[in-house]
């Protein structure tokens, strides 16, 4: 490697950009044309610094430019500089010269030409609208490709330099005749066959042929055989604000191809690559779409509802017959247009005529002297994305703004950012379902519709002083009824996040039907969630409930709500969910682990919990200790009279599972991005599907208990076998197996506790039922008799008419609802550069160390010694 001198200190580079490469006999690539610009560069140079400089002399986008140069001995091939050791290692190729040639070369964009053809031919080139001339340029042959031959891929550094550059001779030379300024159109080959060499044909291909008569229309031959154009109306939407274009050429596994590129700077044009397997469906909406939106101005006399959708057809009008257009007048009686390029007769104007009480055309002149290009801006406005989009979140309510940017890349040619399409997502939403924001002004007409269609339904909702939502609370009368007359007395306590635009928390109270099942009591709606939500919301639930009975609520612990509980609702019990205490026990751990290890402590905190019997909690917990003392300590420290079954006091609910937060999220997903009012009635719906549907599975129900408790009796009964059972009276009994165990019938009591935990008859307190002629099912909790189950799902929730009734226009100030004030940070776009980590205060950084020269302060990369 040779070393710069030191005493020069820099290299001057020759940026040259705008012109071609041209092909010399021996195969050598040679620039000519455009423009040159010097800028210096040292050891020091970052590539980024130098790129950005480039970019600043060019005026051109910096994400879509590469640098380029030849090897001081070989003008064949180019070489990319892409970082800062490819600028390294240009300055040391260079080290003894005083400057070096590079090249910009921005990035290819496909035309949408070549997006929208799909035809099978593998062998032709398309020009993408009709060609007036092509200049006089030698035509260069190229022996014909044996079939057996390896693929043009493989083909030597000299012939596909001097193949890339005839390509972009001839390119550059084909002119629209529709443009007067003779622009340079775009020439490219079908999607799906994306190379210009025939491979495996056996006759020679011309590039670029000597002719100066006008050609056929719509036509460049290949060969010997004249292959039509794409139709214009296929490419309708190649680009919107598209600026001269000029053709190049691309390299790839099937040989060269011709592709076109931007010249100049203006709206974006988008660059996406094609799959050869596109859906014809797509296209064809795509092509009906552009037919629809060609014919929406038909002339003099067509009359709109308003000037809105008068505007509204012309935007679509323009982009479909590729113009641009200026409103001359814009006004809400009268509108006047015209095209933007200078010297165009288009022109059309239309105005409001009261007697028809209709926006009409009075005056429209439909010829473009221009050639109808498109200018620097682009039609896509606010209002015409939102129709784009709002058309696409028909058929897909779940379109990603994502992929909807890249449809509308596709079919437009418009490039748009991640934040511009969200905003379109919010406008096309607010178009289809109604203001995010409004949709609280509804809530006073919603709370009254509940409560006039589901009569003895409770639906309470509150603001702050600043009239901004606060809770909303709601409780239909099926729920409350089949919580009173057929459910145990529990309630299960959990809330999620709604994930929406405001960030609410959805607090919910869910029972449990007779097969253990999620029977929805009552949920909330709240800005917040804490402990004031939670009490409010409690406060609400014992208003609904009404009932004598001893509740036992079961939340998780961390929400904190034993103390809510007791305040509000007199001899409740409160338990902690199981599943909640085993997730926030596993955190806990810590280490470190002794005898049988930290695999077993899950296990024996599943058995402390549900071990009926003291002595039972006793022994798992006594493991854990074996294992870990600070695991331990946490157990004894979580309040294990609130979910050990040997030690609750209330209803027993460790055998049941309930993930009633994921059950709600699963409802909502489809509606996160909804307004609050129908967010809720999706709830509804929900609610009302899910008790028609279990009314209807018990309603040929026939036994006594519901199925699944009536299987479990039978397993209780077939293991009745060779027991004794010994009368103390008429109530105490001791039955003899394998141990002793005390049955108590008036109590519904055994001592193996099987009875009270499962709420039905153990094989004890059955073999006594046998030997006094007892009916066991007499005993049997009434919660699992098929009557109680029906009972349940008995009543129904009504369906409300009406839903996206908007806001009345007069409602007084009282009724005025607020969004809520209190919301989460939203996170910063996908676009924004993430914050580099600072450094903590007093930390010193371990300085650099050069592995040549072995100085601190810089690397071998930056090393100024010669090697």
């Amino acid at each position: 490697m040779v070393a710069m001198d030191m005493a020069r200190e820099k290299l001057i580079l020759i940026c040259q950009s705008g012109g071609e490469f041209v092909s010399n006999n021996d195969g050598s690539l040679q620039y000519s044309g455009g423009e040159a610009h010097a800028v210096d560069v040292n050891r020091g140079t970052r590539f980024d610094d130098l790129k950005s400089e480039i970019a600043e002399l060019w005026n051109c986008d910096i994400k879509k430019m590469s640098i380029k140069y030849f090897l001081p001995s070989n003008k064949h091939t180019l070489i990319t500089v892409s970082n800062d050791k490819d600028l390294q290692r240009l300055i040391d190729f260079y080290g003894n010269s005083v400057t070096a040639d590079v090249y910009i070369v921005t990035r290819e964009s496909v035309s949408q030409d070549v997006l929208d053809m799909n035809g099978s031919r593998t062998n032709q080139t398309v020009v993408a609208e009709s060609a007036n001339r092509i200049s006089s340029t030698p035509a260069i042959n190229f022996p014909a490709t044996p079939a057996a031959a390896s693929p043009v891929v493989n083909a030597s550094p000299s012939f596909t330099a001097s193949l890339a550059a005839a390509a972009a001779a001839a390119a550059a030379t084909l002119v629209d005749d529709d443009n007067t300024n003779g622009t340079p159109t775009s020439i490219a080959t079908p999607a799906n066959s994306t190379s210009v060499i025939p491979v495996g044909t056996t006759d020679s291909f011309t590039i670029a042929a000597d002719i100066t008569a006008p050609c056929s229309p719509k036509m460049v031959t290949t060969s010997s055989s004249p292959v039509p154009a794409a139709s214009a109306d296929d490419a309708i939407f190649e680009s919107v604000g598209q600026q001269k274009r000029t053709a190049s050429w691309k390299f790839g596994v099937n040989g060269f191809s011709i592709v076109s590129v931007t010249d100049g700077v203006g709206q974006k044009i988008c660059t996406v690559s094609q799959d050869t397997t596109s859906n014809g469906e797509d296209d064809a909406g795509v092509k009906k779409l552009i037919t629809l939106w060609k014919n929406g101005i038909t002339g003099v006399g067509q009359q709109f509802s308003g000037v809105h959708e008068f505007r509204d057809a012309l935007r679509k009008y323009s982009i479909a017959h590729h113009f641009m257009y200026i409103l001359k007048k814009n006004e809400a009686s009268r509108a006047t247009a015209k095209c933007r390029a200078d010297g165009c007769t288009w022109r059309i104007h239309a105005s409001w005529v009261p007697t028809t009480q209709t926006f009409t055309i009075k005056r429209m002149n439909k010829t473009h002297t221009c050639g109808g290009n498109i200018g620097k801006c682009s039609p896509s406005t606010k209002n015409w994305l939102a129709s784009i989009i709002r058309d696409r979140l028909q058929d897909s309510p779940h379109y990603k703004p994502k992929d909807i940017a890249d449809e509308i890349c596709r079919d437009f040619g418009i490039e748009l950012n991640y934040s511009q399409v969200w905003r379109g997502v919010e406008n096309a939403r607010a178009q289809l379902q109604g203001s995010y924001k409004d949709a609280y002004n509804q809530l006073p007409w919603f709370c009254e519709k509940i409560v006039e269609t589901n009569p003895g339904s409770i639906c309470n909702f509150t603001t702050k002083d600043d009239l901004s939502f606060q809770h909303l609370f709601l409780s239909f009368h099926a729920s409350l009824f089949g919580f009173k007359n057929g459910c145990r007395p529990i309630l299960f306590l959990d809330s999620t996040p709604l994930k929406s635009k405001y960030q609410e928390i959805l607090l919910i109270a869910a029972a449990v039907d007779g097969e253990d099942s999620m029977f929805p009591v009552a949920f909330a709606i709240v800005d917040v969630e804490n402990d004031a939500s939670w009490h409010w919301f409690l406060v609400q639930l014992k208003s609904a409930v009404s009932t004598s009975r001893s509740i036992t609520f079961v939340s998780d612990k961390e929400k904190g709500l034993k103390k809510s509980v007791s305040e509000i609702f007199e001899n409740a019990h409160h338990g902690y969910s199981i599943r909640h205490l085993v997730d926030n026990f596993k955190k806990s751990l810590k280490g470190p682990y002794h005898g049988d290890g930290k695999s077993s402590l899950v296990g024996n905190l599943l058995g402390a919990a549900h071990s009926p019997r003291l002595d039972g909690f006793r022994k798992c917990i006594q493991r854990i200790k074996n294992v870990s003392s600070e695991a331990y300590d946490w157990v004894m420290q979580s309040d294990p009279e609130c979910w050990a079954n040997s030690l609750f006091k209330g209803e027993q609910y460790s055998q049941i599972n309930l993930k009633i937060a994921e059950t709600f999220n699963n409802w909502i997903v489809e509606v996160r991005e909804l307004p609050i009012i129908q967010k809720i009635d999706a709830i509804r719906c929900k609610m009302m599907e899910l008790i028609y549907e279990r009314r209807v599975g018990a309603s040929d129900w026939s036994t006594l208990l519901i199925p699944s408790k009536e299987e479990r009796l039978k397993e209780e009964i077939s293991k009745i076998d060779n027991f004794k059972v010994l009368f103390s009276s008429d109530t105490m009994f001791e039955v003899h197996d394998n141990s002793i165990n005390v049955v108590n019938i008036d109590q519904w009591d055994c001592s193996c506790q099987g009875w009270r935990m499962t709420g039905l008859p153990c094989r004890h307190a059955i073999a006594v039922f046998n030997c006094i002629g007892r009916n066991l099912y007499d005993y049997c909790s009434r919660y699992f008799m098929t009557e109680s189950f029906q009972l349940t799902y008995s009543e129904s929730i009504n369906p409300m008419p009406n839903i996206g009734k908007p806001a009345s226009k007069d409602s007084s100030d009282k009724d005025q609802v607020h969004p809520p004030r209190t919301q989460r940070q939203p996170k910063p776009p996908p676009t924004q550069p993430k914050r580099k980590r600072s450094r903590s205060k007093g930390k010193v950084q371990r300085p650099l160390h050069c592995s040549k020269c072995k100085g601190e302060g810089h690397n071998r990369a930056s090393c100024k010694e010669a090697s």
